[in-house]
């Protein structure tokens, strides 16, 4: 299961589904005691924590190996692992009401599933309004219970109590890093023509509350803490993961306008359809010429544009130098991440896969 080489292997992946998958089927009984017209909740939670990359799972594991080594036993770090995942759908469910998607790792996106469900069976008021409060209703029961599957993982108690400041840490710090993003998205877009500096700045400091923090820094930090790390290790693991945490987003920021739909599951050009204000666009409409940053910016946030104004807007942003600038910058990021590991105090398989795993987050394609 833990092999350095491939730090988020098949079986890996198998074993969180597994632990996922029973945790909620656990749950499923719970809201079947309340009444069957709760099982929505049940079947949603179920089929959007069915996939995914298992990222923040592997590094909380791996965060653990960095300091005690592959464990002899690992179904309880995998449990409490795996209930990071199911965080992060409880985060990607209130994402997609916020940006108003249509869809979420290839099917309808919760919101608008529940507005289907309210239309197929008849029901009085607004669809949208009812999709948008189901759906913001099932983020906060997946928040609440990924905190129930960590607490009853299975690790000593001493062990979980360790680890939960840095679990709380990451809550508020995911959430802030929401409010900071959707307060950048509401700037105008030209800001970062005239402004580039103060725009890149707000830019990058949601990248690191809401991405880098949550997805690479805490989770690893959850795991050395519940293996008894020191607070040496527990720095290098956040010098490291801010680095990648970085790639990671602007990988996403990339994919998000470049990207291939049927590999990400996500329509083609959403980034641009939401307006967006990733350092992608800001380098953009900052590097662009005054007539293509005008034209960009008035295709950015359009829910209506067509095919062939996202191809626009994609050709306006490549010939800028923005995407060039970006690859430059997750290169130089994912380097300075492995060289840092150089000198941490880890073990030799954590050091492995988390070089691994760089990689695997600057390089990805969905």
């Amino acid at each position: 299961m833990f092999d350095p080489a491939r730090p988020v292997s098949d079986s890996f992946r198998a074993a969180i589904a597994e632990a996922i998958t029973g945790f909620l089927a656990e749950q499923s009984e719970v809201l079947t005691g309340i009444g069957r017209d709760a099982a929505p909740l049940a079947d949603l939670a179920a089929s959007f924590t069915a996939g995914g990359k298992r990222l923040r799972p592997a590094f909380c594991a791996w965060g653990w190996i960095a300091v005690d080594g592959i464990p002899a036993d690992p179904a309880a770090l995998v449990r409490a692992a795996a209930s990071l995942d199911v965080l992060h759908v409880s985060a990607l469910v209130h994402d997609d009401v916020m940006d108003a998607s249509d869809t979420r790792r290839g099917q309808p996106a919760a919101h608008r599933q529940f507005a289907a469900l309210h239309h197929d069976r008849g029901l009085r008021g607004d669809a949208a309004a009812f999709g948008r409060g189901g759906a913001i209703l099932l983020g906060d029961l997946l928040l609440v219970w990924s905190q129930q599957m960590f607490r009853r993982s299975g690790l000593p108690s001493a062990a979980i109590e360790r680890a939960m400041p840095v679990l709380e840490a990451v809550l508020t710090e995911v959430t802030t890093g929401q409010f900071l993003d959707i307060l950048a998205q509401a700037r105008p877009a030209l800001d970062a023509r005239t402004e580039p500096d103060a725009v890149l700045a707000q830019v990058r400091k949601v990248l690191e509350y809401k991405t880098a923090r949550y997805t690479v820094i805490r989770p690893l930090q959850i795991g050395a803490s519940l293996a008894g790390g020191s607070e040496q290790v527990l720095e290098a693991l956040g010098g490291y993961g801010s680095a990648v945490g970085r790639a990671f987003q602007l990988r996403d920021d990339v994919l998000g306008v470049f990207g291939d739909a049927e590999v990400t599951g996500k329509s083609a050009g959403d980034d641009l359809r939401e307006g967006k204000l990733t350092a992608l666009l800001a380098h953009a409409l900052r590097l662009a010429s005054p007539a293509d940053a005008t034209t960009l910016a008035e295709l950015a946030g359009r829910r209506d544009l067509t095919d062939s104004e996202v191809a626009r807007a994609r050709r306006i942003i490549a010939d800028s130098g923005a995407l060039e600038t970006v690859e430059a910058e997750i290169a130089e990021t994912t380097s300075a991440a492995v060289a840092g590991l150089a000198t941490a105090a880890i073990t030799s398989e954590a050091r492995e896969a988390l070089t691994n795993l760089a990689a695997a987050a600057a390089h990805r394609t969905a």
